[in-house]
């Protein structure tokens, strides 16, 4: 039941609180927490002036870029290697097909209706930027369910599973229990006046639900003391999870997981599928996007820049040239380019490291409303696969696409190379040890291991191999050059559609005001 490293960050700031949070953070040679700060764009529709800007990669930061610049004035050219937009922006289909740079390959089959969202399926409620944008550009959001109390957990697979209701309510009435039990014992007098003391014994009998006696022998809460659950309805439990059980090492990152923002409610979807929001971009790009253009090689001079990239459709190597320059291309993918950077700048682009993940998804009956009432969230397991996700879309409708493996972090590489065979069993095992007797429904599966896809080989920067000095760095334009990729984002670490549109706008910031500069200084001599 291990966590991604943005829940892990997240439960040890919610179990230590600020101080201990800082502290892991440097321990993993992180900083604060903090996003990308908001540029602002306000510039004029002639800021531009016609000059001619190429944009390499039309996923999200690329088509946030074009897209302010195209409304300043520039004209602008986009170079997609691939043959849609969207990047890891990447819903999947019935039809769609993922092909690996091992050769591997497979095909969605999902009933006309189900979609997989392979890539981001998530957005916060203070990701102000990309929800600006679905606003601006009319895409329908709906509310995702992020977390479940009927969602299952299992950190000990040789124990049952117990419910997120259970764990979090029997957890809080035990730990109430035992400061209740400290407190009576004068444990605490030296720091709590008589007034004080009795006011926390009545928080905590109300906070934990102990009885009269300051105990906890189980809550309504939890499920518990029900004697007779109406039909149809979640089954009652006769006793509290035990603490032991509750202490387990791999629970609580599961159970906090929410209480970081980035994973609280309120948390959105676009209706139809995370890449609606690519779409909506495209509409207004049609005009700038080329696809199918493999770049090669990056020159500049004082003049300008030049591309030279392979033409999927013709099969030529072609060039194209233009007065600046954002790159969006995945930085270890950029570091492999023929360019002319200078020598620190190469450097700190070959300093990165891309990580690995796979989501593995079936079409299901929705047993897990049916039989279990949940409705959206994730529950956790001590497994290979991790967890499962379902869905928040289309309630009570036949079939859903359930995500049954969302493996990163340690072990996400092992897992992603096994046959695809291989991880579908995983995933149905998990599936299996959670909600027994249901793996046999599983229909259609479908793995996306980011590492083995062309043009992005991998779901994010590994932020161990991405030094302070060398972020720096890349943020800088060089020369007509501006970088707005991957990890140059929030923390660095690039791993929200939030921090690839404000990466993509701070490096719209740093070239239009290069462009009213440099016209300012040519009118004043």
């Amino acid at each position: 039941m291990a966590l991604t490293r943005r829940e892990a960050l997240a439960s040890i700031n919610a179990v230590g609180g600020e101080q201990a949070a800082k502290a892991a953070l440097a321990a993993l040679g992180l900083g604060p927490s903090t996003h990308l700060q908001y540029q602002k764009l306000d510039y004029h529709d002639q800021t531009g002036k016609g000059a001619k800007v190429l944009i390499l990669g039309a996923g999200i930061a690329g088509l946030v870029a074009a897209f302010e610049l195209k409304r300043a004035g520039f004209q602008v050219r986009i170079l997609e290697a691939r043959q849609r937009v969207g990047g890891r922006n990447w819903t999947l289909r019935h039809g769609d097909r993922v092909d690996y740079l091992d050769g591997r390959s497979q095909t969605a089959q999902f009933a006309p209706g189900l979609y997989f969202n392979a890539g981001p399926a998530r957005l916060p409620s203070q990701h102000r930027t990309i929800l600006d944008y679905c606003s601006q550009l009319g895409v329908p959001l709906e509310v995702l369910v992020n977390t479940s109390h009927s969602a299952q957990l299992r950190p000990d697979l040789q124990q049952p599973a117990f419910s997120v209701r259970q764990a979090l309510n029997d957890t809080r009435g035990h730990l109430a229990g035992l400061l209740a039990t400290a407190i009576n014992r004068d444990a605490l007098d030296d720091q709590l006046s008589a007034e004080e003391r009795g006011r926390l014994l009545t928080f905590l009998q109300s906070y934990g639900d102990l009885s009269a006696e300051l105990v906890y022998e189980g809550s309504l809460r939890a499920g518990h003391g029900i004697a007779a659950p109406a039909p149809g309805s979640l089954p009652a439990f006769g006793a509290p999870v035990a603490l032991e059980r509750l202490l387990h090492p791999e629970l609580w990152g599961a159970l906090l997981h929410t209480e970081y923002p980035e994973f609280s409610a309120t948390m959105l979807q676009p209706v139809g599928g995370m890449d609606r929001i690519a779409a909506a971009f495209e509409q207004r790009l049609r005009d700038e996007l080329q696809f199918g253009a493999v770049v090669r090689q990056l020159r500049q001079s004082g003049e300008g820049v030049s591309v030279t990239y392979d033409d999927a459709a013709s099969g030529e190597s072609c060039v194209e040239r233009a007065d600046y320059l954002i790159s969006t291309v995945p930085l270890p993918l950029l570091a492999r380019l023929d360019t002319d950077f200078g020598e620190p700048f190469k450097a700190a682009l070959h300093s990165t490291r891309n990580d690995q993940a796979t989501k593995v998804a079936w079409e299901a009956p929705r047993f897990w409303e049916q039989n279990d009432r949940i409705y959206g969230g994730l529950s956790w397991l001590e497994h290979s696969a991790r967890l499962l996700w379902y869905p928040s879309n289309e309630l009570n409708s036949p079939k859903g696409l359930l995500v049954a493996g969302y493996v990163t972090g340690e072990g996400a590489g092992e897992f992603g190379r096994q046959p695809l065979r291989e991880q579908y069993a995983a995933s149905a095992e998990a599936v299996e040890l959670l909600h027994p007797g249901q793996a046999q429904s599983l229909r259609n599966p479908l793995a996306v291991s980011w590492e083995q896809v062309a043009y992005s080989e991998g779901p994010w920067l590994q932020r161990e191999h991405f030094a302070a000095q060398a972020h720096a760095l890349l943020e800088q334009p060089q020369g007509r050059i501006y970088l707005a990729s991957d990890g140059l984002g929030q923390n660095g670490i690039g791993i929200w559609q939030e921090s690839a549109a404000n990466a993509a706008r701070r490096a719209v910031g740093q070239l239009a005001d290069q462009v009213i500069r440099q016209r300012h200084t040519a009118l004043a001599s």
